[in-house]
Parts: structure tokens; sequence; C-alpha cells
């Protein structure tokens, strides 16, 4: 086998070549890594994805709920707009407002929806099933409505 000097120098171009695209790719990662990095300090955090997790926004129009459920997770609420109402079967409906999380534990059952004139934007976050249970009537959606004490600014 001819040695042929023409394809020496394609390999030897080659190479050169790819190497310098992998230092600048290194280079500009670096950057990038280094300034994600430094976004924590005393380590790093762990972070994983979650396939069964759903996070999702809904648009309650004022006096729009949901029917009674329950999650087999619990799910975590958040009202980013607006007036939110949430009621544990059982209890006081309580009022939340833009910023304020509240957590309902796995299997109670709850309802939660739009105040009767306000519209509610609602952040979801929950996992597992939900499982669907009977329509919340007129008069439970009207009973006492009460701001929880722990989120009250007064």
């Amino acid at each position: 086998m001819a040695h042929n000097p023409k394809r020496k120098i394609e390999l030897i171009t080659s190479v050169l070549t790819a190497a310098f695209l992998g230092l600048a790719v290194l280079v500009t990662q670096t950057d990038v890594i280094s300034a994600q990095s430094s976004n924590f300090q005393g380590g790093q955090p762990e972070v994983s994805q979650t396939p069964d997790m759903r996070n999702v926004r809904i648009l309650f129009p004022a006096g729009v709920r949901s029917s009674w459920h329950t999650h087999t997770w619990g799910q975590l609420l958040m009202i980013e707009e607006g007036v939110g109402l949430h009621q544990i079967r059982g209890r006081t409906i309580e009022e939340f407002y833009p910023g304020e999380p509240y957590w309902t534990p796995a299997d109670v059952e709850h309802w939660h929806g739009a105040h009767p004139d306000h519209d509610a934007l609602q952040l979801t976050i929950y996992e597992g099933n939900v499982e669907w249970l009977d329509p919340v009537t007129d008069a439970q959606y009207s009973g006492l409505r009460v701001r929880p004490q722990s989120r009250s600014s007064d």
C-alpha cells in the first residue's frame, strides 16, 4: 500500500479541524457551566425530572369551580391572578390571593375555583391520579368564606 500525500494532508486537516472545534465548544461551554454552577454554594443540587408530575395553569372565570375530587399524591395550588376559592369537605371555604400557595393532602375531598365576582388564574401541581366525585352545588359554593388567618395581611 503506497502512501498518498494528498490523503495524509486531508487526514491532518480533519484532525486539526476537529481539535479546534472541540476546543471552541469546550471554551464556550465552560463559561456557561461556570455561570450556572456559581448560582449554588456549598455543593451542587440534584435535579430530577418527574414524568408523572403535572403542572397546569387553569383560568377559572368568575363563578366557575371544579367538582369535588381527590388526588392520590395530594395537590399544590397557587393563585397567580384574581381571587381563588378552596374548600375541604366539611370545612369552611377559604379565599386565596396571588402568591399564596395551599396544599391539599392525598385522598382529601376538596374543590377549588374562582370567586363569584373575580376570575382566578391558578397554578396546580400534582402527581398520581385524580378521582372525580360529585359536583359542587350552588348552595355549597355560596357557603361562608374566610381568609386563612396564617395568610392574612391584617
